[in-house]
Order: C-alpha cells, then sequence, then structure tokens
C-alpha cells in the first residue's frame, strides 16, 4: 500500500498512473472512488485509503457510480511475493469457483483449505469465495454500465447460474439492485464493447509493432490502431478486436463469443495479453535503479499470446529460425489444421490448432527438419493429456524442448514479468550494442521485472 501523502496527491491531482493502484473511501458519503474520480475532491479527514476493491467493499463502502471503480486497471504489488496466492487469484479468475468447490480448488493449488483462507485472510481481509463473487459482482457492475445487455443475461455473463441468486449478491455486495443501477447509471455502449483502461504511459507502437511482425493472418489482425485475434476458451470460441484510445487512458474492445458464461476469464485473459493491469512507472523506475544507464523505452507492455499452449507451440517453431521464418511455419500450420470460424469478426477467421489435432497430425507439410515435427507432436500429445496445467516444469523432459522454450512460452503464454532469455540471440545482440564501458548489466538485480528487461533489450 503506498503511503497516505503519495495517495493524497495522486487523488487530488487525478493522477491516472494512479488508477487502480489505490482506492479513495470517504466516509460521510460511503462511497469509494478511484484517483481519478471526476466528483468534487472531499476533504482528506473524510478519507480512507485501501489497497484493493475487496478491502474498501469488507470496510462497508459501495462503488462510485460516476468513476466506476470495476473499470479501474488491476493492482498486481503483491505479485511475485506469494505464488501460491497468484496462482489462487488467476484460477479464480479463470472462474474457479464457479464450477467448482473451494475443496477442488484447493487440491489443484497442493494446499490445504485452512492456508489458503488464511493466504486470502491476510491479504484482503475475506474469504476465498467472498473474494470470487465480489470480483463476478464487478464485472456485472460493468457490464451494466457499459452493455445494453439484458440483467438476466449479464447474470450469466458473470458467472452466476440464476438470476435470483445474482440479485441477492449484487444488492449485498454493491448496496443497489441491478436494475436500479442500470436506471442511473444509464448504458454508453451497444452489444459486446467494452472500456478496458490501463495507468499510462502505454508504449502502444512498440506493442503494435511486435504483435504485426508475428501477426497470423486468419487469426489475427492488426493495424495502426487495433489489434484482434480469434481464440477457444474451455467450450468455446470466439474473437476481440481492441482499439487503442489514449485520451481514454484504455482500449475500446468489441467481443464476439458462442457461451456468455465464460465472458469474465475471456476478458480477464483479454487483459493479459495486452498487459493492461502492469504499473509501468513503477518496473521502469525499479530497473533504472538496479541497472543505472540503460537506455528505456517508456511505458512498455509484455506482448501476450492467448495460452500457454499455443505460445509453447509458437516457441518450438521459433526454434533457431528468424522471426519470419518462424512466423511462415506458424501460418501454414494454422491454414492447415485451425478449425474454421465463417461468419466471426467480420470474416473467414480461424482459431488456433488444438492440441489433439496437432498431436493427430504428421505435420508433413511443415518445412523443418523431422525431429523438430516429432517435438511438436511429442509436445501437443503431452498438452492434451494435461489440458489445464501451467506447469512448465516437465516440458524440458519432453525431447526437442530446452530453457528458451520454456521460458519464452512463459513469458508470452502466461506473462510472467520476471524471465530472463539469457541464451537468445536478439539478448546477446542488445548486450552485445550497449557495450561493457557504457554499462555493467546484471540481470538478477532487475528481478522480479527481467520480463520487462527482455524486451526492453529487444527493443533497442
Amino acid at each position: 500500500m503506498l503511503d497516505r501523502a503519495t495517495c493524497q496527491y495522486a487523488r487530488l491531482a487525478r493522477d491516472a498512473r494512479f488508477d487502480g493502484q489505490f482506492f479513495t473511501a470517504v466516509r460521510t458519503t460511503g462511497i469509494y472512488c478511484r484517483p481519478v474520480c471526476p466528483a468534487t475532491p472531499p476533504q482528506e479527514d473524510n478519507v480512507d485509503y485501501y489497497a484493493s476493491a475487496v478491502e474498501a467493499a469488507k470496510a462497508g463502502y459501495r462503488p462510485c457510480l460516476r468513476c466506476r471503480p470495476d473499470s479501474a486497471p488491476g493492482s498486481p504489488a503483491w505479485k511475485g511475493t506469494d505464488t501460491t496466492l497468484e496462482r489462487a487469484l488467476r484460477l479464480i479468475n479463470e472462474g474457479a469457483l464457479q464450477h467448482a468447490s473451494l475443496e477442488q480448488l484447493c487440491t489443484r493449488l497442493g494446499i490445504g483449505d485452512r492456508h489458503l483462507r488464511a493466504l486470502f485472510q491476510r491479504r484482503f481481509g475475506v474469504s476465498p469465495k467472498h473474494y470470487a463473487l465480489y470480483q463476478q459482482c464487478l464485472f456485472a457492475k460493468q457490464l451494466l454500465h457499459q452493455t445494453h445487455l439484458p440483467v438476466t443475461t449479464i447474470a450469466y455473463a458473470s458467472g452466476f447460474r440464476s438470476l435470483r441468486r445474482f440479485n441477492d449478491c449484487f444488492r449485498t455486495h454493491m448496496g443497489l439492485a441491478p436494475s436500479q443501477l442500470r436506471r442511473q447509471a444509464g448504458t454508453t455502449a451497444g452489444g459486446l464493447t467494452l472500456h478496458l483502461a490501463y495507468r499510462p504511459p502505454y508504449a502502444w507502437s512498440v506493442m503494435q509493432r511486435f504483435l504485426a511482425k508475428r501477426r497470423i493472418d486468419g487469426l489475427e489482425w492488426i493495424d495502426e490502431n487495433s489489434y484482434g485475434r480469434t481464440f477457444a476458451w474451455q467450450h468455446t470460441k470466439g474473437c476481440f478486436t481492441a482499439i487503442h484510445d489514449p485520451r481514454r487512458h484504455g482500449f475500446k474492445v468489441t467481443l464476439e463469443l458462442d457461451d456468455l458464461s465464460v465472458m469474465k476469464p475471456v476478458v480477464t485473459n483479454i487483459r493479459r495479453v495486452l498487459d493492461l493491469d502492469a504499473d509501468t512507472r513503477a518496473i521502469e523506475a525499479h530497473l533504472a535503479t538496479a541497472i543505472p544507464g540503460l537506455p528505456l523505452i517508456e511505458g512498455l507492455r509484455l506482448p501476450g499470446t492467448w495460452c500457454l499452449f499455443e505460445a509453447g507451440i509458437r516457441a518450438i517453431l521459433g526454434q533457431q529460425v528468424s522471426v519470419d521464418a518462424a512466423k511462415r511455419q506458424s501460418q501454414v500450420l494454422v491454414d492447415r489444421l485451425g478449425d474454421t470460424l465463417a461468419e466471426a469478426c467480420g470474416g473467414l477467421r480461424r482459431t488456433f490448432p488444438a492440441p489433439d489435432t496437432i498431436a493427430a497430425s504428421d505435420l508433413a507439410f511443415l518445412s523443418m527438419p523431422g525431429a523438430r515435427r516429432e517435438a511438436l507432436r511429442r509436445f501437443a500429445a503431452w498438452y492434451r493429456e494435461n489440458p489445464a496445467s501451467h506447469d512448465t516444469a516437465h516440458w524440458q523432459m519432453l525431447k526437442g524442448i530446452g530453457p528458451w522454450t520454456v521460458d519464452y512460452a512463459r513469458l508470452r503464454g502466461t506473462s510472467h514479468p520476471d524471465i530472463w532469455l539469457a541464451g537468445d540471440l536478439g539478448v546477446k545482440q542488445a548486450l552485445s550494442a550497449l557495450g561493457e564501458d557504457d554499462i555493467r548489466l546484471d540481470p538478477q538485480v532487475a528481478s522480479p521485472w527481467r520480463s520487462y528487461l527482455t524486451l526492453q533489450l529487444w527493443n533497442r
């Protein structure tokens, strides 16, 4: 949590760089706000500060209808300090407690439910189930504000299985019925269009160039101001297009889904792919202190791929070849094995091939050594047997997969913040160009943000 003086400065200045890092709760109104709230700032004596929306809600405050705390960027200040908590939050955001019990979640985490409850109580002051329900309500609030979807559809899209349960939970956590909130807030967009915010700055031109250079036609589309792609998530398929809106510090995202019940985890993953929750101001301050003299690009983000499996396949295709060569092979793979979405996102599109599809193919259409084709098939077969696994520890047991492949896949497939690609040719060339006399670079001191250091070097 930031100190009180910093929070006071940020809210009075309405500094968007602090958006999502803390929330301002006003005792006289019982409402909590983002630092960028357009309302008249309250007197400091009437203000409390909280590190998360969940903590503000637990203290009895309701979210503001003007600044909409549900739309704030995430605040991952805790990230890396407790990997078990980090993994638990990721699984909950993917809907783990919507479709399974707390005991089943604990089994996936390899810990007891008492330990998990203690982690959440220490970090947020609430139980895991309470945290999950509040996140569902915040997402529902965002849909009520930003779409014209019926309330029943919003309940389903937010992970609730009955309208009655949704109404009761929403009223408990938000202090209003969903229908009342919609009448007061109005709607600002039609269909499945959402505004996803970030904390500025955001180096969109760098992100755009990186993604454009690796774009797979039919799977992805990109222009000067937008990026879109198809995806598969659990049992459903869809696509999104994200249009950069620098004036509002965010992206206008249009979304198409076969099944709205997975909308919340899909939107969470879009945020990860575009790295919208990174605090680049803090990351770059750390890198500048750890490695004095290193030229830094302001607002640099990690360009994600949709899932770890896709990142692994693209990493194997990129072994010991140029970016352009890897892109060509990826294009052929998608053209031959990807499923067709005939009417999605305004044109003929394809999804990335599934593990069982790649494992069942001889991949003879790929122009590469036979050993690499077999590595692709072994990897796909392993993933077919372990579809929900994010554990890359076993990958190197598969012949043809080494440390670079695993690390590259983790950097782009999970957006892990602390990956250092020491053996990468681009990193080596950047270090050589910097020169030892100009800068002494010890990547260890850049932890826990070595992924961003890697990306800084790639863009030198």
